[in-house]
């Protein structure tokens, strides 16, 4: 069963990229004696430095130390649990780092995050950004990792344990009777108390706007005068409310895959599984053109029935995997939606379909792993935790109850037919939470701020193309940059044309013209 609102790079595509969990935590500051080691100290010029109560957030001094990963240093980062009342007690972030290689003239530190939320920065700048981004921006920045309060090893978010996280995955999530309906109401709630129960020293406290935050303060300790930063899908908010908070601190801000803050938690929901349906239209359409496809090769519309037909037989009777858990048709649905993300994943979707309308499940169920960050022992990643944390926080719930999630069944199928009806009604989940919302939607100029780059895609999945649109109009310096092509974000994908436009803006400073398009 979805969380909603999984705005993150491609699992499947950190699959592949093979992802290093490195021992960085926030559990110690104890240095390293690796010749690598060594300290950073404010310059106590930020917003809030130098003055109490935060001035000794700001002023604070970090020492790196070998992550064990090669070439990466970890430290960690204090930040006020409560901005509000920083006496209330410190949030311990995990940073990795990994500095210019050179040659050329350093330009200070450059943040990555990938989404999610719940995505961890750590986890991303160690098996990917700082391994793979181009050469050029990896020898003029030290880029940067910060797993934001609540997430990975950042005094992470908790929730349910392996065992009842796998039940609570494979909860009914298109209910066809009222027992139904009060399965999947109860799940939800089962969810939400696990998580006070775990977490409530931190659930109140992991609002993006608190990560932000966070974020001036991780610039300050690391010496920046300005923020630089590459975000992914959720990590376009994230740097947003950045620039709107601190607009006199925004460096070269880039947004790839964004989101628009303007937008209810419903429409959101709304908009993201219209992103689905474009994505498995382009799926099919690729896959009927293939022998092997097994949703056949007679046409689109042949393809997405015989997609509607494998649900709803799944629906009925769960195909067998191999193990204990079968794939009904939630996990079913979770695992096609892992492939749209990344057109990369489109093969081994073909195969997993072929098995599992076949009679055998284990691949596709493989995908909805990856996309739940399931470990092959059980144990969950906090991801679906923090994901669901954040969101819950940012904007009041899309619906008061299931009966609003009922009606709102029709106009979430018309946005897609495949998945409108099972994510209509993922959309549930913070109905239940513990933590009123301290979010609301809302527009977002970051007035004062230098240009930013907004990049869309023009089939993006999960951040539908029309929302970087809508983000690049409402910020007063937003150049938008389009990518015409599949898949969710587009840095670093392989279009040389979206790349040198934003390394140029990264390295020289000077920003796309607004409205570029890129193939």
């Amino acid at each position: 069963m979805d969380s909603r609102r999984l705005f993150r790079i491609s699992a499947t595509a950190f699959a592949a990229a093979g992802l290093i969990l490195s021992g960085c935590s926030g559990g110690s500051d104890a240095a390293s004696s690796s010749p690598s080691t060594g300290t950073a100290t404010a310059t106590a010029s930020g917003a809030g430095a130098g003055t109490a109560p935060l001035g000794r957030y700001y002023g604070q001094k970090v020492s790196w130390r070998d992550c064990g990963v090669a070439n990466f240093q970890c430290a960690t980062v204090l930040v006020p649990l409560d901005y509000a009342k920083p006496e209330a007690g410190d949030v311990k972030l995990a940073v990795s780092r990994v500095r210019a290689s050179g040659p050329g003239k350093r330009l200070g530190s450059l943040l990555v995050n990938p989404g999610g939320p719940g995505g961890s920065a750590v986890g991303y700048l160690q098996g990917y950004a700082g391994i793979g981004y181009p050469a050029q921006v990896r020898a003029r920045y030290d880029l940067v990792g910060v797993d934001p309060r609540g997430v990975a090893r950042s005094e992470p978010v908790e929730c349910l344990t392996g065992p009842r996280m796998d039940a609570f995955t494979q909860v009914d999530q298109t209910p066809d009777d009222a027992a139904e309906t009060s399965a999947l109401a109860a799940a939800f709630k089962e969810f939400a108390a696990a998580c006070e129960k775990r977490s409530g020293r931190v659930l109140p406290h992991v609002s993006t706007v608190a990560a932000a935050r966070d974020m001036d303060v991780v610039r300050e300790v690391l010496g920046d005068r300005k923020l630089n930063y590459v975000g992914a899908s959720y990590g376009t908010f994230l740097g947003a409310t950045y620039a709107e908070l601190f607009p006199d601190k925004a460096g070269r801000l880039v947004l790839d895959g964004a989101m628009d803050p303007s937008l209810s938690a419903a429409d959101l929901n709304r908009d993201q599984t219209a992103g689905f349906e474009t994505a498995f239209q382009a799926f099919a359409a690729d896959c009927v053109r293939k022998q092997d496809c097994p949703l056949g090769t007679e046409s689109v519309p042949a393809a997405t029935a015989a997609l509607q037909r494998f649900f709803r037989e799944t629906d009925a009777k769960p195909v067998p995997t191999g193990e204990s858990r079968r794939l009904g048709e939630s996990l079913a649905t979770t695992g096609v939606i892992a492939a749209m993300y990344d057109e990369a994943a489109w093969p081994q979707l073909r195969e997993a379909l072929t098995r599992a309308i076949g009679g055998e499940g284990s691949a596709l169920l493989a995908l909805a792993d990856t996309y739940y960050e399931r470990e092959p022992d059980g144990s969950y990643a906090n991801l679906m935790s923090a994901n669901a944390a954040v969101n819950c926080l940012d904007l009041p719930p899309a619906f008061t109850g299931p009966a609003d999630a009922e009606k709102a069944v029709p106009s979430f199928e018309k946005a897609s037919p495949v998945f409108g009806r099972g994510l209509a009604w993922a959309t549930l989940n913070c109905t239940y939470w513990p933590t009123p919302a301290t979010g609301r939607p809302h527009r977002v100029t970051a007035a004062g701020a230098p240009p930013i780059v907004v990049v869309g895609t023009t089939r993006d999945p999960a951040t539908p193309y029309k929302w970087a649109r809508s983000l690049a109009a409402q910020l007063s310096s937003g150049t938008l940059l389009t990518y015409e092509g599949d898949g969710h974000t587009a840095y670093g994908r392989g279009s040389d044309c979206i790349d040198t436009a934003i390394n140029t803006y990264l390295l020289e400073g000077i920003a796309p013209q607004n409205g570029k398009r890129c193939s």
